[in-house]
Order: C-alpha cells, then sequence, then structure tokens
C-alpha cells in the first residue's frame, strides 16, 4: 500500500512544482543534519563502502540481507532498492560525516502505512560507540512526525542484542515488551526481540550529544 502522508508529502512541497512522486528524482532534495551528521538519499556512488559494511560480522548477523555473497553487483542493487522511494512506503537514507561526506550507516523507515511505520539501521565498525545511530534514528524520526505526519513508529531488535537497546533509548524510543522468537537472523537462529516504539506525542526528555 502506497503511503498517502508520503505522497501528499512530495505533491504539496513547493520546492517541487509539477513533480510526481513516482519520480524518485524528488529524494534528491531531502537531506537531513544534526550535529557532524548528513543524511541524505542513496547514491550508485556509495555501493563500494556498502559492500564493505554488509560484510562486517555484526551487520551480517543482526541486519541480515538474505543470504548469498555481497559483491558489487549485490552492494548497487541495494542501494539503487533504498534510493527508490516511489512506491510510497519507505524512506531510506545514507548516514554519512558532514565534515568528510565518509559513509557512517544507514537509517530507512519501512512498511509505511496510515501514519505507522518502522525503522531500522546499521553503522560501519568505525562509526561505532559515537552514538551515530541514536541520533541518526532521532533525526529521521523528528522528521517523519513532522513532514510525513506518521503517529507511530516502532523498532525492533533482537534481545541478545542490547547495543540496539540503548539506542532505542537513547532515541525516545519506550519498550513495550518482548516478541517471542520472532526472527530469523544471519546465524540462522530465531530471536526473541525487544518492541520499541515511539509516538508523535510523546514528550521526549533529552536529546543525544556527542
Amino acid at each position: 500500500m502506497v503511503s498517502t502522508a508520503l505522497k501528499e508529502r512530495f505533491d504539496n512541497a513547493a520546492a517541487w512544482p509539477g513533480r510526481d512522486v513516482s519520480d524518485s528524482g524528488l529524494v534528491e532534495h531531502v537531506h537531513l543534519t544534526t550535529e557532524d551528521l548528513l543524511l541524505r538519499p542513496w547514491r550508485d556512488e556509495d555501493a563500494p563502502a556498502v559492500r564493505d559494511a554488509l560484510r562486517d560480522p555484526a551487520i551480517v548477523q543482526w541486519n541480515p540481507q538474505g543470504g548469498g555473497p555481497i559483491d558489487d553487483e549485490v552492494a548497487l542493487s541495494w542501494v539503487r532498492r533504498r534510493a527508490d522511494w516511489s512506491a510510497g512506503d519507505h524512506v531510506s537514507m545514507a548516514v554519512t560525516s558532514a565534515v568528510d561526506g565518509g559513509l557512517l550507516g544507514s537509517v530507512s523507515l519501512h512498511r509505511i502505512h496510515d501514519g505507522d511505520a518502522s525503522i531500522g539501521y546499521w553503522t560501519v565498525p568505525a562509526a561505532r560507540g559515537r552514538q551515530v545511530a541514536g541520533r541518526a534514528v532521532l533525526r529521521l524520526t523528528d522528521w517523519a512526525f513532522a513532514d510525513l505526519g506518521l503517529h507511530r513508529v516502532e523498532l525492533c531488535h533482537a534481545v541478545a542484542n542490547p547495543a540496539s537497546c540503548r539506542v532505542a533509548d537513547r532515541a525516545g524510543y519506550r519498550a513495550e515488551g518482548t516478541l517471542r522468537e520472532s526472527y530469523r537472523y544471519g546465524d540462522g537462529r530465531r530471536y526473541d526481540e525487544h518492541l520499541h516504539a515511539r509516538l508523535a506525542t510523546d514528550r521526549v526528555g533529552h536529546r543525544l550529544t556527542r
């Protein structure tokens, strides 16, 4: 189902007169900043960095890509799928350094429908320990509430991945419960997951710092 909110956001944007949401070039105009981070749409030239990132053992485990080797062709296809927002059901952005443009990670809204969405993310090894994921999740979530008119965004992670629990907490996502053996991760095993969520009406009492 195509997200009406996402279509209306593009259709009503004065900066893009006469453009239709099916034109994925619209996403080139969406850039979000927070401190030393720049969130921007994916580009073909990101493929080599994505190839290397998707080979990282932690990403292979907690953000599995469906099996098979990650080569240049797979990475380019991955980038192009995420750069195409024309279906209206997802928004995916590269998380980069605002200083040198280097790729630090990925943050995406998935299953956008009727005011709801899910959020996912990963960071490259060099970006970990700097609260990059939390700041990116916070920035994209705030944008989703303000610009897309979403009401609820969910965040799920394996209970065995406590770093993601810290990301959720720091980005204002409240813990709502545990989903038993709800998702099969990179090692082929099903893991319990923690379910977190933010509502547009939630009061986030703090903001992340570096």
